[in-house]
């Protein structure tokens, strides 16, 4: 017998960094809103609960990657992996949504049903195997962009050869010995500029093995100038001026690195070269593309070079023409010997965290649909996803995207309007993706599975701060393309809730 389902005001998928923020956005500004999170793991924190790789830290400073609503509590620039964590569960505790997280449920399939005009979603418990079903008015994804179950692992050749230990930094084994190991680590991305300096000093020698370069520069530990205005001014205006200061420098940066990408690529090589030995050859740190094509990765006080210098890592670019039981081969004719390969080749794009999205049983091909204003996707009813920036701070965008759906929901209910519906009648859409305007390789291969960009605003993402602070939060809800209907029904919540016993079958809080 098919269970009823548990419904809820508004539902939002995933208790990470996105999810978490929106329902403390929720309980501030739509009080009466009965609220659920789903969530497929066990534990609060998304992306920072499944990484667990030797010095997993944000690549954004903290002051910006934490909530506008909560400031990140303390001084450190990059904080690490298990203090985000923990900053995302005292945040849930602190605005009392801890208690809305239903655990372990796995989200096969969200279905707006017309009649009804309700979201009716399938999924189940991942540690009974129970189904479970819920039900709500509105629905938010907040699953990111990348497949949790599985990162990009590249075909190379000999692989299953190697007799060492072959890893993927998104399963890190919890029993690793990598002492006096010899690594080499594949990628120059964020990941594995991150676990160099991580592993170097237990480890033999760490090689990182890149196919192409990345921009690197190097930020201060520790926010000596906001330590030293808090002896003198109060923790808020420290904290919001230091908040202000940095979206100020970064947005600087951006922008110049689009302006005039000749002199940033040369400001940029600079401080590389300045955090090198002489006779480094700079060939590894220089690479073919113009700032901001990719993600510029972050290290804290020269880490990463500092490794560099001791001897105790290495860079080495080329192709791997195979892997063979005691290492790699490269194209060049180079042999690098490992004891442990790790791939930090990056990961798998995918949307909605697997879920199928449909309309009364008719499947919404997401890859073919535009988002408006960057928060709702087009055609599809009471539904929006929280998609951060991709040239900043991840959280700057979701905190506003958040703060969007609240005024929307409120004003929703103001008019009594049950319904909304962003329509392009224009035909806007372009064949890029809304990703488009970065060109690393996760986003040229998961191009397909990405809505797509538009060819105006509203359609158009605009990874713009100022822009999008204007739009979101002043901007008029009702423009004309966002359309609104009264419903036909009056669902009352308690006929589709299940009982105690039951809830307790099907989720586990």
């Amino acid at each position: 017998m098919i269970l009823q389902p548990l419904h809820f005001d508004v539902l939002i998928i995933g208790a990470g960094l996105s999810g978490i923020g929106t329902a403390c956005h929720l309980r501030r500004e739509c009080p009466s809103k009965k609220i659920a999170i789903l969530e497929r793991r066990s534990q609060i924190g998304g992306t920072w609960d499944l990484f667990r790789y030797p010095g997993i830290r944000s690549d954004s400073d903290m002051f910006t990657f934490g909530f506008d609503f909560r400031p990140w509590p303390g001084l450190k620039v990059l904080a690490d992996g298990p203090s985000i964590r923990q900053y995302l569960i005292d945040t849930a505790d602190e605005y009392a949504v801890s208690r809305d997280i239903h655990f372990n449920v796995d989200l096969f399939s969200a279905n707006w049903d017309s009649q009804k005009e309700l979201w009716i979603l399938q999924g189940s418990n991942t540690q009974s195997g129970k189904p479970c079903y819920y039900s709500c008015k509105f629905l938010i994804s907040c699953t990111g962009y990348y497949d949790h179950s599985q990162g990009y692992l590249p075909k190379i050749p000999g692989a299953e050869q190697f007799q060492g230990d072959y890893i993927h930094p998104q399963h890190w084994p919890e029993e690793l010995d990598y002492q006096n190991k010899k690594i080499v680590v594949i990628g120059s991305g964020a990941t594995a500029i991150t676990l160099v300096p991580a592993l170097a000093d237990q480890a033999k020698h760490v090689t990182m093995l890149q196919r192409s370069p990345s921009y690197v520069i190097s930020v201060p530990a520790f926010d000596k100038l906001s330590a030293l205005l808090l002896k003198f001014l109060p923790k808020s205006w420290v904290f919001n001026f230091a908040r202000w200061r940095n979206i100020k420098i970064q947005r600087w940066l951006f922008k110049a690195s689009k302006h005039w990408p000749h002199f940033m690529r040369k400001l940029f090589l600079r401080g590389v070269r300045k955090s090198l030995p002489n006779d480094f050859d700079m060939r590894h740190f220089t690479p073919s593309y113009s700032p901001w094509d990719q993600r510029i990765c972050a290290v804290p006080d020269d880490d990463f070079f500092a490794a560099i210098k001791s001897g105790k890592a290495s860079v080495e670019t080329g192709e791997i023409k195979a892997i063979d039981k005691q290492g790699i081969e490269l194209e060049s004719g180079q042999q690098i010997d490992a004891d442990i390969i790790i791939t930090a080749t990056g990961l798998n794009i995918q949307v909605l965290g697997g879920m199928q999205l449909s309309i009364d049983g008719k499947k919404v091909p997401i890859s073919e649909k535009l988002t408006y204003k960057a928060v709702l996707l087009e055609g599809v009813p009471n539904m929006s996803w929280v998609f951060g920036y991709t040239n900043a701070p991840w959280t700057l965008k979701a905190d506003i995207s958040a703060r969007y759906i609240c005024r929307l929901i409120n004003y929703m209910d103001e008019h009594q309007l049950d319904i909304c519906l962003p329509v392009d009648s224009e035909g806007c859409a372009e064949s890029d993706s809304v990703m488009s305007s970065l060109s690393s390789g996760y986003v040229r291969r998961g191009n397909h599975a990405l809505p797509r960009q538009g060819n105006k605003y509203p359609w158009r993402l605009l990874n713009n701060y100022e822009q999008d602070c204007k739009i979101l939060l002043q901007g008029s809800i009702a423009d004309g393309i966002l359309t609104f209907q009264k419903g036909k029904n009056a669902i009352e919540p308690e006929t589709t809730r299940l009982t105690s016993n039951q809830t307790e079958e099907i989720a586990t809080h």
